[in-house]
């Protein structure tokens, strides 16, 4: 009988606790138990990950109590939770306690709560039988099927172009894996998980369905989670933690929008819902589905390269015609014009003509992001970094323009160093500036606006887009959260009012985020019968973004990105590793930042250092923060060398210091 448990406890320390198992406890205590122990003065909650015979010291503390009757953690989530830990720099306690649901993380059993069931209601969604696929998508479920039939692991890329019925072959696909009695986790971005997304699930498979989202309260959260956990959900419909589902018979595992950024998480543990898909995917031998019109440069770079299997859908449901796109450069608009205005004559003409038809208008503002950039209105030149080709971003406390990656500075020119002229403009533009001009241009109709503003309030989200669907909006105008997965017939119209705010972003991937954003965006115009267009405001007309994203070009614009990539030796030709140094004190914070650096180099004079620099926004809620980047090939070794550095790196008290695995934004 093993007289001891290894231990795992949620706390950023990178190691198992050895606790002695009292005898009465021994027979309900087994490996993914949770368990009350103390640690310290205090009494904490651990994970129970493995026993051993000997103690590794003396004087070691026995468990006091254990939570569950039976383990709350599979052999699987284990193996899962320790992968992660190994790569993505955090604790197995810390992967672990992401993989359990909120409101049973302070070792709480259950939720005294008055809600019993699920807050879904089937009888709201009326059934939807399965569509007749052409051909293209017929040959993608077929290779899925096959997949499921053999039991095996691959990773399938699905780069359908927008409208072209990606969800069906989903929905269909998901219908076989349950007809061989397995279980399936649908993955989808955040801001996509509608009302429209889950009445295409609940339509189809009715109370089958657990559905798990940020916005649900812990207790409804816990529910859905036992409800899949007693089998009485076989597919999952859920943004990135839906992949800790507890399904016991995963057949299948899709992640819709796989570009999207959200699936990348902010907070320990920082990882990558779409690389964890992978990992699970392999682990129960299934197939994994990655689903875009716009898919990453590392995931088609990885089909390119034949580790994932390539599946392409190239034509719209019904044959409708992708929208045409007309890039309007702001420039000319600037010349001919008396004053600087949002909109173009041409956007306002389409608008008026939407409207006349009783048809309605997205308007769509590419605010993410603070980007403050210096713009020359005359010849659209953006002031770059010499050294990095980022864009030098205007600090005003400091009146400089800064680089975000060496941290080269230089005064803001009052003339445009490229043409002479004296159009030099601070750049930026919100959405409620758009929705008040356009009131004021089209006073006669109501104008809903989405941003992250409007959507505070519980429920907010739903009543927008529902004004919008009814009609009772005839425009809408908003953020990227509008961009994705809205399926509505009557709007013919698109306006993208400017095109650049993300192209001038001080990161790399500030190209691929413009043309995934006006892809998907433009794929929200056209998709009734009356077709659409797409107007693009834009002060760089020859970018290859935005050429290719009119052109709804992928593969152009592949090949310009990834070219660039390469040279410059960035994802995913390497893994980047982001550290984070960040103090009250700026002095401290940049001392720290160039000791741990020099340390890093010491350890290991192989791996690429860059830094440290001032982060893009160099103080957060009163404190600086400089960042330090590893480049590498393999992630493992770098969060071995960081995990070596750390553990005899001294600190200062109040400086603290983290670390982000293929970190998505700088």
């Amino acid at each position: 009988m093993p007289k001891y448990a290894d231990i795992a406890i949620a706390l950023p320390i990178d190691k198992l606790f050895q606790y002695q198992i009292p005898e009465e406890l021994l027979s309900r205590l087994a490996i993914g138990s949770r368990v009350f122990v103390s640690f310290g003065s205090k009494k904490v909650v651990g994970y129970v990950v493995g026993f051993s015979e000997t103690a590794g010291r003396e004087g070691i503390k026995p468990i006091e109590t254990v939570i569950d009757a039976e383990p709350i953690l599979s052999s699987e989530m284990l193996s899962l939770t320790k992968w992660i830990s190994d790569n993505y720099f955090c604790s197995w306690g810390e992967a672990i306690e992401a993989a359990i649901p909120g409101g049973i993380k302070k070792g709480k059993k259950s939720l005294g709560s008055r809600i019993k069931e699920s807050h879904i209601n089937v009888e709201d969604y009326s059934r939807t039988e399965p569509h007749v696929l052409m051909e293209e998508q017929a040959k993608a479920l077929r290779m899925i099927a096959d997949c499921i039939d053999k039991k095996e692991h691959r990773t399938f890329l699905l780069h359908g172009i927008t409208a072209s019925g990606k969800t069906e072959v989903y929905l269909q696909a998901i219908d076989y894996v349950l007809k061989k009695g397995g279980q399936a986790i649908m993955l989808v971005p955040e801001i996509a998980l509608t009302p429209q997304t889950i009445e295409r699930f609940v339509s189809r498979f009715g109370n089958r369905v657990a559905v798990i989202h940020s916005h649900l309260t812990p207790a409804k959260r816990f529910l859905e989670w036992k409800k899949i956990k007693d089998g009485r959900a076989d597919i999952v419909v859920g943004a990135r933690s839906a992949i800790f589902s507890p399904v016991k018979n995963l057949g299948l595992i899709i992640v819709d929008e796989e570009h999207e950024t959200t699936y990348k998480q902010e907070d320990v543990p920082r990882y990558h819902a779409r690389d964890v898909a992978e990992e699970r995917a392999r682990l129960n031998s299934c197939p994994l589905v990655l689903g875009s019109a716009t898919p990453s440069l590392e995931s088609y770079y990885k089909a390119k390269e034949g580790r994932y299997k390539l599946i392409k859908l190239t034509k719209r449901i019904e044959e409708r015609l992708l929208p045409k796109v007309k890039i309007v450069d702001m420039r000319m608009e600037l010349a001919t014009r008396k004053k600087i205005t949002i909109f173009s004559k041409v956007l306002l003409d389409a608008i008026d003509n939407a409207l006349k038809n009783k048809k309605q208008a997205i308007i769509f503002l590419n605010r993410r992001g603070f980007s403050t950039f210096v713009n020359c209105r005359k010849c659209g030149l953006v002031l770059k970094c010499k050294r990095c080709d980022a864009v030098m971003v205007y600090h005003f406390e400091e009146k400089k323009l800064i680089c975000h990656y060496c941290n080269s500075t230089q005064n803001p020119p009052d003339i445009c160093p490229k043409c002479r002229s004296g159009y030099i403009r601070y750049f930026g533009l919100g959405t409620e500036r758009v929705e008040s001009e356009l009131s004021h241009a089209f006073s006669h109709i109501h104008i809903a606006r989405m941003d992250s503003d409007t959507t505070v309030k519980k429920g907010s989200h739903d009543r927008i887009l529902g004004e919008f669907k009814s009609g009772d909006a005839s425009m809408l105008v908003g953020t990227q959260m509008i961009a994705k997965g809205l399926d509505f017939p009557e709007v013919t119209l698109v306006g993208v009012v400017s095109a650049d705010v993300t192209l001038n972003l001080p990161d790399f991937r500030a190209s691929e985020r413009t043309f995934n954003l006006l892809t998907q965006v433009a794929g929200r115009a056209g998709r009734g019968e009356d077709g659409g267009e797409v107007i693009v405001q834009t002060y760089a007309p020859h970018h290859y973004a935005i050429l290719a994203a009119a052109k709804h070009d992928y593969d152009r614009f592949y090949e310009e990105e990834i070219a660039s990539r390469k040279e410059l030796l960035l994802p995913p030709f390497v893994s980047l590793i982001k550290v984070v140094v960040r103090a009250r004190n700026e002095e401290f914070t940049q001392k720290t930042a160039a000791a741990l650096a020099n340390a890093i180099r010491a350890e290991d004079k192989d791996v690429m250092i860059g830094g440290p620099a001032a982060a893009p926004i160099s103080r957060v809620r009163g404190h600086y923060r400089y960042n330090i980047m590893l480049k590498g090939d393999d992630k493992k070794r770098m969060c071995d060398l960081l995990k070596r550095v750390l553990a005899k790196f001294h600190k200062p008290h109040s400086v603290f210091i983290a670390v982000d695995v293929d970190p998505i934004s700088m």
